[in-house]
Parts: C-alpha cells; structure tokens; sequence
C-alpha cells in the first residue's frame, strides 16, 4: 500500500513524534523513506540582506541536523533532501516528482503554536498534496507518560 513516504522535517521538537511515527509505518510496509527539509525562503528574503547569506547557511545547517536526526532514528537507508523555497510547496512538488504514496509531517514546527488546529505549512500540506497526508501531533508532557505506561 505504501511503497515510497517522505517525511517532512523541520528538526523542531514537535516533529519529533511524527518523524517516529511515520517510521514505524515505513518499518510495516517495507516503504522507502526520504525526510526532507526546506529552507524557507521566504524567511531568508525577509531577513536584512546583509545577513541573508548567513541566515541561509544556518538554515541548511539546520535542515542537515533534522535529516541526520531522521537517518540515526529509521535504524535504515534514508534518502535526504534540503530544498529551499516555500516548505507546503516544495514538499508537495518533491513527493509528486518521486511518485510518494505519503506524506508526513507534525501539526506544529518552528513557529509553534500560531495556528488553532494545524501549522500553516501542515494545513497547506494537507490542502495541496497530490497524495494522502498524515499529520501526527506532538503529545502533551501528561499524554507522553501515559502512552509510555500503556506500552
């Protein structure tokens, strides 16, 4: 059923879980994995542009530690991507070019809690993909005792 699945990665503490959890659905089908990460670049443009170069260095080298992160976790062969653009648009391009059967990401990343429901770049994800997306949402201190307990 899912032959090929990238997971969308961002490196924050909420994508954590959803990078486990799409993992283990990997591990269950015998699925080939890609995380990828994109330097957004609207955050770049946005930044003086003296500092732009800069900020973009550390943006990719933040995007390599999220697909290192991805690599140590999946215990398996990874193919790792950093793209920078608009991160809903370029993960949806980047799973049509390699013909994905899903999608993951977390609800939330970087900027948090700005968004009632879903992250912008989740809800843009879930509304553009040209294939079925799951999001995984990162459990609350009390959740994440429990469903250890439960285990």
């Amino acid at each position: 059923m899912f032959d090929t699945v990238v997971v969308a990665t961002d490196g924050s503490e909420s994508v954590k879980r959803a990078v486990d959890v799409s993992l283990d659905l990997a591990r269950r089908f015998d699925a080939d994995v890609h995380a990828l990460s994109v330097v957004d670049a609207g955050e770049v443009d946005a930044s003086p542009e003296q500092l732009r170069d800069e900020l973009r260095a550390a943006l990719e080298t933040h995007a390599d530690a999220a697909l290192a992160t991805v690599e140590s976790r999946s215990g398996g062969d990874v193919t790792t991507a950093v793209r920078e653009g608009r991160p809903a648009a370029e993960i949806c391009e980047y799973a049509r070019g390699i013909d994905a059967d899903l999608v993951a990401t977390g609800t939330r990343g970087r900027h948090g809690e700005n968004r009632l429901l879903l992250g912008s770049v989740a809800e843009r994800i879930v509304r553009t993909s040209p294939v079925p997306v799951l999001t995984v949402r990162q459990l609350e201190p009390s959740q994440r005792t429990e469903s250890t307990a439960d285990a």
